[in-house]
């Protein structure tokens, strides 16, 4: 149960994110309501997650959850650039977090 709240939390991460670039700084309204309700929730899946889960594993597979999810979003919304590079850092989060996940086993 621990890996789906922080499952569920990380997937709050990107939400927020999100949100947070389409409040343009906080002057539009609903999405900051959203950002910061996303926030807290987020939050709060995290520290419920890390009752069960190690610090050293719960932070960053929630981390890793958000960066890679932000990614995605960048550009498959937002129109961002897909380098090559960028794909190798995705791909290299990826990966610690599968390997945090596996130490975690």
């Amino acid at each position: 149960m621990a890996w789906i709240t922080l499952f569920i939390a990380g997937v709050l991460e990107v939400v927020w994110a999100f949100s947070m670039k389409q409040s343009s700084g906080f002057t539009r309204f609903v999405p900051s309501v959203i950002t910061v309700s996303t926030m807290v929730a987020s939050f709060v899946l995290l520290a419920q997650a890390m009752r069960t889960l190690p610090l050293g594993t719960a932070y960053p597979v929630w981390t890793g959850i958000g960066a890679l999810g932000a990614f995605v979003v960048g550009v498959v919304f937002l129109g961002e650039t897909l380098s090559l590079m960028r794909m190798l850092a995705a791909l290299l989060v990826v990966s610690g977090v599968i390997l945090f996940s596996i130490a975690e086993s």
